[in-house]
């Protein structure tokens, strides 16, 4: 089984893979996570892609559909160690990926059986995004309104008083975000609804309702 995760940062898509990952032992290919591996690899397609980092490029719709070629063709190779298929997380973008995308899979004997969207609230998850903040020490997540230490300024797990927040979880690079996955991403939706591929999930959700919803379209 191949799928698509689909929303603006922040909607859990993430989160959502690696639970798919954890309980359907699929593989979550994520586009930046491919290309440093490539990279760091050495392989052909990594090194055009080093060269064209190096210089200050933007790496082309060809090398990142070569690099995802490699992975789709190094999990062909472990079908028998129980890989069940391939998330994609951030590919593709535009409706030129979402075609090469196709012809990827097809010269593999592969198909794509499911778009997933998580819909989300844009002023609510602001709020879920600007809030965070995690234990500087041990990693343990928390939120200024959602998840607030028990004791103040006092992590929970380790009993560190340091924290910090992400630079970018701020309200302006957030709706900026928001505003690349409008126009960048979500106008591939209309190519895939054609197929009748997409089903749409409230990201805003707890987190296991998330995943049950989407356990429930992606069946047994």
């Amino acid at each position: 089984m191949n799928i698509i995760l689909l929303g603006p940062p922040g909607a859990g898509k993430g989160t959502q893979a690696s639970r798919l990952v954890a309980t359907r032992g699929m593989v979550q290919l994520s586009t930046g996570d491919m290309l440093r591996a490539a990279v760091a690899a050495g392989s052909p397609v990594g090194l055009q892609a080093k060269a064209v980092m190096e210089a200050g490029g933007l790496v082309s719709d060809e090398i990142v559909s070569g690099i995802i070629g490699e992975k789709l063709d190094a999990l062909d190779g472990g079908q028998s160690n129980g890989v069940s298929g391939a998330i994609f997380d951030g590919y593709p973008r535009t409706q030129a990926q979402a075609e090469a995308l196709d012809r990827l899979l097809e010269a593999r004997g592969r198909r794509l059986d499911h778009v997933i969207e998580l819909t989300v609230d844009e002023n609510a998850l602001v709020e879920r995004i600007v809030g965070r903040f995690t234990c500087a020490v041990c990693g343990e997540g928390y939120h200024d309104v959602f998840k607030r230490p028990k004791v103040e300024n006092t992590c929970d797990v380790c009993g560190s008083h340091e924290f910090k927040r992400r630079p970018d979880d701020n309200e302006q690079t957030v709706r900026t975000r928001m505003a690349e996955y409008r126009a960048k991403t979500a106008p591939i939706l209309p190519y895939y609804e054609q197929r009748k591929l997409v089903s749409r999930v409230d990201g805003m959700a707890d987190i296991d309702d998330v995943g049950a919803a989407i356990d429930a379209i992606l069946g047994g």
